[in-house]
């Protein structure tokens, strides 16, 4: 069937009305990547360069970084479950949480003493607060996620962000330091966790840590 001439358009080649559109379409295509490709480089100049104005290159040593160090420091962490006053509270579970052997499911809230010593009465150097749950459905594991909030000398208000896998029953556990704050700042490194004390009638535990963190 002919087409009538009305439905052509009026090009160098005589193309349909579809060839054109493609055509034209794969054009707009190019431009429009170029665009986008300016676009982007711009704004890596902005960021690197000083005529943006949301972020700057910093220079560390004006925020006090001057030479990171590594520090180990010792502290007892007390998990009272018992008693009157615990420190240590179950604040979610799922239904089928009291029938596992391992407890999976729990969520506990803690707010825990960090002493200078064994003994819950040595001096206090802290509280550990976050949260533990248990993580493993065959085995005793649990996510701890808690900041240690120093309150003594210079370090008083500083904190250590930890986070990382407990295998409980294990002898030495290692977790991660991911962060800090105060004079732990842009702080890592990693701690060791190891069982002191464990009542298994009232669940209160006594864990020595020892933290190993770079800091500045």
């Amino acid at each position: 069937m002919l087409v009538p001439t009305s439905q052509i358009r009026n090009t160098s080649v005589g193309r349909p009305d579809q060839e054109q559109f493609e055509h034209e379409f794969q054009k707009l295509s190019l431009t429009t990547l170029f665009i986008f490709v300016v676009f982007y480089i711009s704004n890596i100049v902005a960021v690197d360069g000083k005529s943006q104005t949301f972020g700057r290159v910093l220079n560390p040593i004006k925020l006090g970084l001057k030479q990171e160090k590594l520090s180990h420091f010792r502290v007892y962490w007390h998990d009272i479950v018992s008693g009157p006053n615990p420190t240590s509270i179950r604040v979610a579970g799922a239904p089928s949480t009291n029938k596992s052997k391992t407890g999976f499911g729990a969520i506990v809230m803690i707010d825990d003493p960090l002493t200078e010593g064994p003994e819950l009465s040595s001096k206090l150097m802290g509280r550990a607060q976050g949260f533990y749950a248990s993580a493993g459905v065959n085995e005793v594991a649990a996510l701890m996620n808690m900041n240690f909030a120093f309150m003594v000398g210079k370090y008083n208000g500083s904190t250590i962000s930890i986070m990382g896998r407990n295998k409980v029953l294990t002898e030495v556990r290692e977790m991660s330091i991911v962060g800090g704050s105060g004079l732990f700042r842009f702080a890592r490194g990693y701690v060791e966790a190891r069982a002191k004390k464990l009542d298994y009638k009232t669940g209160d535990a006594t864990v020595e840590y020892n933290i190993y963190v770079f800091h500045y």
